[in-house]
């Protein structure tokens, strides 16, 4: 007992924690050295470490969780809006119960199986609008003969302008695009020679995948399954927008577990 008592009185760390209380950290400094003096502290024990004389930092971003356990069955999901880039009949998603859904029972899908190649339905969360994002979502993708994919969207303007990474389940591939004034660009991986388009992955077909963007400023980090996979820096849209969902042609995928943390600085 004395020995713990000891230590914990003698851990420089804690000095640096006392320091910055408030109304009484003085008192409290004095009143910890002259204990640990009596309880025959080590004279040798280093000074406080720099970092632990700083203040505490600012608390991480707030991190929401969409999981669609709240939402209707066979309805769209509340708080989200529906659209459509390209060509095509316009995506429909609704919120469906899923044997071996990641958390709860309900997910979403967008079930409209058009084969219109250059279609990209489009679900965006009207929750956050924010420049500096980290997002992520489970997916499983369902069926599709000419494409499954699932993808992330950012810095959401409109239906024509966007930033999205997806993976796609038939090619085994991620990649990042900007969607700008309609059109389509896939986007260079950072620090690979030559034309890239996206990065070789093995992509879950029909088992649940984790993708992930973290998107601070001109950088972009992809992750799939919580390895980072690749880079991207693009300065097309630098203010905020929203997030969302993204699929392909007739890709009929399933969501859950839409994970966004707003890393804009409160002004």
């Amino acid at each position: 007992m004395a020995r713990e008592h000891r230590s914990s009185i003698c851990n420089p760390r804690r000095w640096g924690r006392i320091l910055f209380d408030e109304e009484t950290a003085v008192m409290r400094t004095v009143l910890m050295l002259l204990t640990g003096l009596l309880s025959g502290c080590d004279a040798s024990a280093p000074p406080p470490a720099a970092s632990a004389m700083q203040p505490a930092r600012a608390m991480p971003a707030t991190v929401q969780v969409v999981d669609f356990e709240a939402a209707a069955a066979g309805q769209a999901p509340a708080g989200f809006t529906t659209a459509l880039t390209g060509r095509g009949r316009p995506g429909v998603w609704q919120v469906q119960r899923a044997e071996g859904a990641p958390s709860g029972a309900l997910v979403v899908v967008q079930t409209d199986a058009d084969r219109t190649n250059y279609r990209f339905p489009v679900l965006v969360y009207d929750g956050v609008s924010a420049t500096d994002v980290d997002v992520s979502v489970r997916f499983r993708t369902v069926s599709g003969r000419v494409d499954q994919a699932a993808g992330l969207v950012w810095r959401y303007r409109d239906a024509d302008n966007y930033y999205v990474v997806r993976a796609n389940a038939l090619e085994d591939n991620v990649v990042l695009y900007k969607v700008e004034n309609g059109k389509r660009i896939d986007l260079p991986v950072k620090g690979v020679s030559g034309k890239t388009y996206g990065v070789d992955a093995d992509v879950p077909g029909q088992g649940w995948g984790t993708l992930r963007v973290a998107a601070r400023g001109p950088l972009f980090e992809v992750y799939l399954e919580g390895r980072k996979l690749f880079e991207v820096e693009d300065v097309t849209f630098r203010g905020a927008g929203k997030v969302g969902l993204w699929t392909k042609a007739d890709s009929v995928t399933q969501f859950d577990d839409l994970s966004i943390a707003n890393l804009d600085t409160p002004r």
